[in-house]
């Protein structure tokens, strides 16, 4: 039995029918030669009976703490019901790409069955290519975007054929009564009420330097360009309250070009994504009602996991950046996007150590399901101005190719979670060369996610037509 984090739970109990709080992944495979679609299921069934004992997040269930007090924890399932889990999909004639996105935003549109471990696949074929596609779903309580990178590891193999893996470890089913609940929850919120007065004093130093700057700035100034990031976005119809169903698209550019683009105006990768991100919302919100004076500000998540851990668990916070969408030329809004994308980094530094990623949770589910129910109809998404139009995440994803059943994965694209008044999510990974973007929608909010993913190859194209010769102009996929 193992108690729920702080974070982890925050998004089990913001969790609403509008609001689902899964996240997910999107990939395509080639068959090898002669393999049907059918071999190729019945293999991946196979080893994935096998696969989820060295990932042991795949056989965790939620039980619930009496009354919801407290965080519920995690106990083993020995006993998981493959027919939920490993799902078979065929796609109607003619299996287009496009046929492909709207499956996986329906998909992602549907709540984890809570009684059973927050996970499910569907093993997708009838695509007009020949090949095949996973969607994969896990509810962000159990991971986030970097313990993803090290489930897909376990899921995956790094060659055509399957490594050895080993012996299955010895499991125990798991049936712990009332007060050995309580008790669990009790002790784990007490060792977290003593954390937090240890680090107290760390917290009021960190932020007292942080709203201060650096020695010897004046008062009036936030450090390296950081102050454009914190004030409000514009409203636009991103900015609404959201309904349960999901829109996706997804775009894969060649990350050799990104890195070109990067080198040439003296930026970051990450400083290019946020680019031609703002780029195609430039695009979209003109065909939306216009651009905003005001630029659009992006929330990003910061990973606040150490080297070396490989915990599976959300340890992350958010941060906000200005898109300077307000900029029409592309090469002036990249580096303004760079210095304010810089100076929240180096906030984000300092304060690492201080951000906590696990709470005492007394009391959370009642309060956090409540919140999120009341904010939901109470009107306050569309009469305040948005603290953050819209996500944006860039994942580190695998360098080298990864197989399943014998399968070349050769398209991966992450799906993530969108909330009241945040109705656009672009999660962007790295996979063997490429760079996926994955754009997640609220369907109320945005009614054709493609119109996006068209919208970010415009903007790459006109970045790239903007930079040096010598940059390299790869085709997108």
């Amino acid at each position: 039995m193992k108690s729920l984090s702080g974070v982890d739970g925050v998004f089990l109990h913001l969790e609403t029918a509008q609001t689902p709080m899964h996240v997910a992944s999107l990939h395509l495979f080639d068959l090898p030669a002669g393999v049907k679609a059918d071999d190729f299921l019945a293999e991946v069934r196979r080893q994935m009976r096998r696969r989820v004992r060295i990932a042991p997040v795949l056989t965790r269930k939620l039980a619930p703490m009496p009354l919801q007090f407290a965080n519920p924890a995690w106990v083993e399932e020995d006993r998981l019901e493959w027919a939920y889990h490993v799902q078979h999909i065929r796609l109607e004639p003619p299996g287009t790409q496009a046929q492909l996105e709207e499956l996986a935003g329906r998909l992602h549109s549907e709540l984890l069955d809570r009684r059973r471990p927050l996970w499910r696949m569907a093993v997708i074929d009838g695509l007009a290519s020949g090949q095949v596609a996973y969607y994969f779903q896990i509810h962000h309580a159990v991971l986030d975007g970097q313990a993803g990178v090290l489930l897909a590891q376990a899921l995956f193999d790094v060659t055509p054929k399957p490594r050895a893996l080993p012996r299955a470890r010895a499991t125990a089913v798991e049936h712990p009564g009332v007060v050995e609940l309580a008790a669990a929850a009790l002790r784990h919120d007490a060792a977290q009420y003593v954390k937090v007065l240890r680090h107290l004093p760390d917290v009021a130093r960190t932020l007292a330097g942080l709203i201060g700057g650096p020695p010897g700035a004046k008062k009036a100034e936030a450090p390296g360009g950081l102050g454009q990031n914190f004030s409000f976005g514009p409203k636009t119809a991103l900015n609404v309250p959201v309904t349960g169903e999901r829109g996706f698209a997804a775009v894969t550019l060649p990350l050799v070009a990104l890195k070109a683009l990067a080198e040439a105006h003296e930026a970051k990768l990450n400083d290019i994504v946020l680019a031609l991100c703002g780029g195609a919302l430039r695009r979209y919100l003109a065909a939306h009602g216009g651009v905003p004076d005001k630029p659009l500000i992006a929330t990003m998540p910061i990973s606040l996991r150490a080297s070396g851990n490989t915990d599976f668990s959300v340890q992350a916070t958010l941060s906000l950046v200005n898109l300077n969408t307000h900029i029409a030329d592309p090469v002036q809004r990249l580096r303004a996007i760079r210095d304010a994308a810089g100076a929240m980094k180096s906030l984000a530094r300092r304060a690492r150590g201080v951000i906590p990623t696990d709470f005492p949770s007394f009391g959370t589910p009642w309060l956090l399901h409540g919140l999120a129910e009341l904010y939901a109809r109470s009107g306050l998404v569309e009469a305040m101005p948005p603290i953050a139009n819209l996500v944006i995440s860039n994942v580190p994803g695998p360098p080298v190719p990864l197989y399943a059943a014998g399968a070349r994965m050769t398209a991966y694209w992450p799906l993530s979670i969108v909330e009241h008044g945040v109705g656009l999510n672009i999660t962007v990974m790295s996979y063997a060369g490429d760079m996926g973007f994955g754009f997640t929608t609220a369907r109320n909010a945005v009614p054709d996610a493609r119109e996006l993913s068209i919208a970010l190859l415009a903007a790459f194209d006109e970045l790239l037509a903007r930079s040096p010769r010598r940059t390299p102009r790869a085709t997108p996929r």
